[in-house]
């Protein structure tokens, strides 16, 4: 389908988005132009999201249970050495799995193997490559994950979805006065919004124990965090005068 096209004498229909995605079905009428448009709102992170899983094993359920508890003292000890406490961060559910061993006929249980998952948010990114070296240091994950984001992500989408909504209306505009006609008000709308969460160090926890050497700086140390990226892509139906 082009650019824009006539469906009635006076119908003007226009797709310029650039995300490849099914427009909603719009009841098109004469004397209207429909339109679509990608905005964005780009700005410097405020927040960062450390997000890592507590796990431990042993022979029995008690005795994991028991391993996984000391790991998350471990954690509040991080913490609190940090000046953050232990209450910032959020913890998930808690998870129990008897570990068997499949070469067995019986698939004999051998343990038990007790995860969760732990999420802190930081305003103060002088403390990330501090606490993600002793968490890794600790021993008590096996992955951990950085990564940053926006506080009010809310407000950011607001501004994508304004900048794809003047974007859309400008060629709106752009085709009535093309038309011989003038842009009237608003008669139909749909946005869409799509947050771009970077992840900037999967799965590091172990390895960075392996490389870890008391005289070499934390991996984030003097790197700038990536800019947050929202995105939209708004769908509207103007009348023509």
């Amino acid at each position: 389908m082009s650019a824009a096209h006539f469906l009635l004498p006076l119908l003007l229909i226009v797709c310029l988005g650039a995300f490849a995605q099914e427009h909603p079905s719009v009841s098109a009428q004469p004397n209207t132009v429909y339109v679509g448009a990608d905005g964005k709102f780009e700005s410097a992170p405020d927040t960062a999201v450390i997000q890592f899983n507590v796990s431990a094993q042993d022979d029995t359920s008690q005795a994991a249970y028991q391993h996984a508890s000391k790991s998350v003292e471990q954690v509040r000890e991080v913490m609190r050495a940090n000046g953050i406490e232990p209450k910032a961060a959020t913890i998930g559910f808690l998870s129990v799995q008897p570990m068997y061993n499949w070469k067995n006929p019986k698939h004999k249980v051998v343990g038990y193997r007790v995860t969760t998952d732990v999420t802190l948010k930081l305003k103060d990114f002088s403390k990330i490559g501090a606490i993600t070296q002793q968490l890794a240091d600790a021993d008590v994950s096996e992955t951990q994950t950085l990564g940053y984001t926006l506080d009010n992500i809310d407000e950011a989408k607001n501004k994508a979805v304004e900048d794809a909504y003047r974007r859309a209306r400008n060629s709106a505009e752009t085709l009535a006065r093309a038309s011989g006609r003038a842009l009237g008000d608003l008669s139909y709308a749909s946005v869409d919004t799509f947050e771009n969460p970077r992840p900037v160090m999967p799965r590091m926890a172990r390895a960075m124990t392996a490389m870890s050497v008391p005289a070499t700086p934390p991996p984030t140390e003097e790197f700038t965090p990536q800019t947050v990226t929202v995105t939209a892509h708004v769908n509207a139906l103007f009348n023509l005068k």
